[in-house]
């Protein structure tokens, strides 16, 4: 395989490069005066710049390298999940963004204090970071594979370390000393960075196809590996496996609880939200944020469609037939999306691709620095020192949080070097498993806020309880745990989607069987209005 890059590859590098350096100098130039500022932008930011960086969050390298080979594999399924991003959405407008705001928090774990005390509050906040950990670093990795096969012409351990360590410390360099205003404009330099590398990409596939539009179509509406038209968005099938997360059935169920849990309980996405200037201004720029998704992620798809198109059809396309492509790289299997990046892409966009994985991988990675490292200050380490009764002042925490941005990055870099064996071992595709290893988290927040929101039960000893218990729900179910615990008769397949539904449900039932012991007179705040 080809890897080298041309003159052009190396001038679109330069440019990108430059575009970084004078945007972060520019950006970073005013310091955060408070934790206000730092981790909340002193709620000043513009509607249309939060939206389009929770849509930059959200569409991560994973999406980059992912929605292709969901594209080329699968069909358009995957966009149905929107319409559980969209009930989400509307979710946490009416009933979670007003109480972030009325209660003046930091971080959405704050809320929680109010219902269960200062305890639950940082129980939260600790099983996000591990979930985000989790979360972030697959996203991470895969970013830095990617890199790693284009820049070092193979991911061998020492390449991908290599390149997870430049990604994190780019990331970490250019964030650190503005906050969450300069990830915010980031973000939006990042998307169309990106956007527009996978606009080029789809215009240079259609010009190495042939065939007019109306013969792409019918290549697509009868594919000759499937009975089911790749062109398929809602999919009725009953399938509760891996394979079938992308049905309708799980963007009604487990993608609306996902979503909800990204919107309303993640500090990484919410934190944006949390950037406006009221409520009002926060919803609105979550839902936008949502209309966005679906032009952005059905361009990632339809690249890979066509390179169904490009492969799988050669009397379309006059190339090498799916038969004649080795894909693999260094002996592991890769998608067919860096298959042709890595042997036919042209001389200039290969470079933009490639800035276009890196920008993928840095709008989510600097988005979790900062809301990780608000977390371990806010939800953590100024509750603690409150309680030694210890006074600092508020450039002290801005400190502390540019330490723990630190940390963190080391964190994210060591899970993306683990994620390198868990993801080849368990064979998932690259967008699904950056989904799946979501739920670890989100199963046992998902149970505790719904305690909060909608019952008068639960106390701050059921609370870690139901947050153990989603974590270890959606552990039992991964299959390194079920392939070596239970008997071959019984071992199954179960889709993440459904194991959410399962966790959060056991959550929310461990978490209620608690009676309700008010720590605050403002417990009634936290009813669902009508």
């Amino acid at each position: 395989m080809t890897t080298q890059f041309a003159a052009a590859d190396w001038m679109v590098f330069t440019v990108y490069a430059l575009i970084m350096i004078s945007t972060g100098w520019y950006f970073n130039r005013q310091k955060s005066a408070n934790t206000d500022d730092y981790f909340l932008g002193g709620h000043k930011m513009p509607v249309f710049l939060v939206a389009v960086s929770v849509l930059a969050t959200s569409q991560s390298a994973a999406t980059f390298l992912g929605g292709p080979d969901q594209g080329y594999r699968n069909d358009l399924s995957y966009l149905a999940t929107n319409i559980g991003a969209f009930i989400a959405a509307f979710f946490v407008a009416i009933y979670l963004i007003p109480k972030f705001y009325q209660h003046k928090v930091t971080t959405v774990y704050e809320l929680l204090s109010q219902r269960f005390g200062e305890n639950a509050h940082k129980q939260a906040g600790i099983m996000y970071l591990f979930g985000r950990i989790f979360a972030s670093g697959a996203r991470l990795y895969m970013a830095a594979i990617a890199v790693s096969m284009i820049l070092f012409g193979d991911i061998a351990a020492q390449s991908v370390i290599i390149s997870t360590l430049v990604l994190t410390c780019v990331g970490l360099m250019y964030s650190i000393i503005g906050g969450i205003r300069t990830v915010i404009y980031s973000d939006a330099i990042q998307c169309a960075v990106y956007v527009s590398a996978a606009i080029l990409v789809l215009y240079f596939l259609l010009q190495a196809i042939p065939a007019d539009f109306s013969q792409i179509i019918d290549a697509l509406r009868y594919p000759i590996d499937r009975e089911q038209s790749k062109l398929t968005v809602f999919n009725f099938d009953w399938d509760f496996t891996s394979a079938g997360v992308f049905t309708i059935w799980s963007s009604l169920t487990g993608f609306v609880l996902l979503n909800i849990a990204a919107f309303g309980l993640d500090q990484d996405m919410t934190q944006r939200v949390l950037t406006c200037k009221d409520a009002r201004q926060g919803s609105f720029a979550m839902i936008y944020s949502v209309l966005m998704v679906i032009p952005v992620m059905l361009l990632f798809i339809a690249i890979g469609l066509l390179l169904y198109v490009l492969y799988q059809r050669p009397d379309l396309a006059f190339g090498e037939s799916a038969k004649d492509i080795t894909q693999s790289f260094s002996g592991e299997k890769i998608t067919i999306f860096m298959y042709y990046v890595l042997n036919e892409i042209p001389a200039g966009v290969k470079g933009l691709v490639t800035i276009g994985v890196i920008a993928a991988a840095l709008s989510t990675l600097n988005s979790g620095l900062n809301s990780m490292a608000s977390v371990l200050v806010q939800d953590i380490y100024r509750p603690y020192l409150n309680k030694k009764g210890a006074q600092k002042p508020e450039q002290h925490f801005v400190k502390a949080g540019q330490f723990c941005m630190v940390l963190v990055a080391l964190a994210l870099s060591a899970m993306a070097i683990l994620c390198y064996y868990w993801q080849q071992y368990s064979d998932t595709p690259l967008l699904a498993f950056a989904l799946s290893v979501m739920v670890f988290s989100y199963s046992g927040l998902l149970g505790v806020y719904f305690t909060a929101v909608f019952t008068h039960r639960g106390n701050a000893t059921t609370v870690p309880l139901a947050l153990i218990t989603g974590f270890l729900v959606s552990l039992s179910f991964q299959p390194y745990i079920i392939d070596n615990v239970l008997p071959a008769q019984w071992q199954f397949n179960l889709g993440f989607t459904w194991q959410l539904c399962i966790g959060a449900m056991l959550s929310f039932l461990v978490c209620v069987a608690g009676n309700n012991t008010p720590n605050s007179l403002k417990v009634k705040q936290m009813e669902v209005q009508p």
